[in-house]
């Protein structure tokens, strides 16, 4: 997975001002975070809208930090919020001052992983009875993801809820995933947060752990999120991504392209290339052809 181009947030913080959006309304930040949907969605409108003539700014950093940048009108829109579980505790405190708008995928769904070739591990229970073959580090080990984000606060309750005899490690999205690339290519025992939509349930033949007690949420509809009044600010754009769905298999694909070609800016190039049809329904350049 390749990080985004970026810049020091708290300092882009001091120099951004509503002032300086509202003077040039083709000028927007897009707030994104280090998820391979995001980076994949965050570049694929950077580049469509920038055809459409606007100027785009991808700003990169924390969950978090996001909320309170939208919140803060130094941030004009982002692309995924998870609701209603997933990101609720993130937009809760700011409700009066972000807008919510149209959902773009359904069913996503955060998940405790294991490759399907771990076949005699298929439930909590199973997981818990065979700690000892997950050790990493002396300790039964889930390879987690940011300490900040809400799959590792689900993890935590996953870890509670079942008394599994595990520790999270948390560190980044792309650290878990080749933590998983290793592992798979050993076929060795390991367990991992992961989420749909990834294109890495594509490229692994992976399984999730059942969840009866929905500790990972009941799964989620993502849809992308502004600073309050944008729509009417930019009726274009919100008309435009009110408009945008994906399926589970073009965001799979978009994801597998950006992943191979190794640069999101040139995976995207290619995959909008190989799909004028959809672009044209996104864009209302469809001659018709329904949504």
């Amino acid at each position: 997975m390749k990080a985004i181009a970026s810049f020091t947030f708290c300092t882009a913080l001091v120099g951004l001002g509503v002032g300086s959006v509202a003077a040039d309304d083709k000028s927007l930040t897009i707030g994104t975070n280090n998820w391979s949907e995001n980076i994949a969605v965050s570049h694929l409108w950077q580049q469509l809208l920038e055809e459409r003539g606007y100027d785009i700014t991808l700003t990169t950093t924390g969950k978090s930090i996001i909320f309170s940048g939208l919140a803060q009108r130094d941030i004009d829109i982002s692309l995924e919020v998870w609701l209603p579980h997933g990101d609720a505790q993130y937009l809760e405190p700011y409700q009066d001052r972000i807008d919510v708008h149209g959902t773009w995928y359904n069913g996503a769904q955060d998940e405790l992983v294991v490759p399907a070739y771990l076949s005699d591990i298929n439930t909590m229970a199973d997981l818990k009875a065979n700690a000892e073959r997950f050790v990493y580090q002396g300790k039964p080990t889930i390879m987690g993801i940011e300490s900040g984000s809400a799959i590792a606060g689900e993890t935590d309750t996953a870890i509670e809820r079942y008394d599994l005899p595990f520790r999270q490690l948390n560190s980044s999205s792309p650290a878990m995933l080749a933590s998983l690339e290793e592992a798979y290519r050993k076929e060795a025992p390991i367990a991992v947060t992961l989420w749909q939509p990834h294109w890495a349930y594509a490229e692994y033949d992976l399984k999730a752990i059942e969840d009866p007690e929905e500790a990972y949420g009941g799964g989620d509809d993502i849809k992308w999120m502004s600073k309050a009044g944008f729509a009417e600010e930019h009726p274009e754009v919100t008309g435009i991504l009110n408009g945008w769905h994906m399926s589970h298999a073009e965001l799979s694909d978009l994801m597998l392209t950006i992943e191979d070609v190794g640069n999101p800016e040139e995976g995207v190039r290619r995959w909008v290339e190989d799909h004028p049809a959809l672009i044209d329904q996104w864009l209302g350049d469809d001659d018709g052809v329904d949504a």
